[in-house]
């Protein structure tokens, strides 16, 4: 590629191509092992044409981390998380965090790679802490209302269930035999049908 190329670099890439594109390298490599060069490199672009777009790495982390949680959040606010009694809701919110997980796979699993180790990665956690508590507080709210087992403890329930939801993100590849729809499904017979009181 010519300096020329280089400079001028390929047309079509907006900010959210190049955050894309950072997505995947930071999921291939790590986000610190991960430089703007490398992304430079890898979109054809010039570091100068990715500066355009955005600040630093940092804020393309924060982009990506930010949009696998403004999903899951969003989920909380949706009528079917807000209404009915505590057990549909909590499946609400499990059937949307699939829902999430499949439809922003790249951005979910960098989310649950975070370690802490910037700024960033600390207020994303602080934020992924926070929806977790929601999902407890309907675990406690099913539990007190009779729908779920009252010998388990809600915050482990509640890690458990993720648990299983995040571990999806290290075998799930899209186009495969099953849709969020079924793959949600799946989830909550699981999960559900060994915590309701028959």
């Amino acid at each position: 590629m010519t300096e020329t190329e280089i400079r001028r670099g390929r047309p079509g890439y907006d900010q959210r191509g190049i955050l894309e594109v950072s997505v995947a390298a930071f999921n291939e490599h790590g986000y610190d092992a991960t430089s703007i060069g490398m992304l430079a490199e890898r979109l054809g672009l010039s570091k100068s044409a990715i500066y355009h777009h955005v600040s630093s790495k940092d804020e393309l982390l924060e982009l990506a981390l930010g949009e696998a949680l403004d999903s899951l959040e969003g989920v909380l606010t949706e009528d079917g998380a807000t209404t009915g009694d505590a057990a549909d809701r909590l499946a609400h919110v499990l059937r949307g965090a699939v829902r999430v997980l499949v439809d922003k796979l790249p951005y979910v699993t960098l989310l649950l790679r975070v370690r802490g180790n910037t700024e960033v990665e600390r207020a994303a956690l602080a934020r992924r802490r926070a929806f977790d508590r929601a999902v407890a507080s309907l675990v406690v709210e099913a539990r007190d209302a009779g729908s779920l087992r009252a010998d388990l403890d809600p915050g482990i329930v509640s890690r458990l269930l993720f648990g299983m939801i995040n571990s999806i993100a290290e075998w799930y590849r899209p186009g495969g035999q099953e849709d969020a729809d079924q793959l949600a499904a799946d989830v909550l017979t699981v999960a559900l049908d060994g915590l309701r009181v028959k």
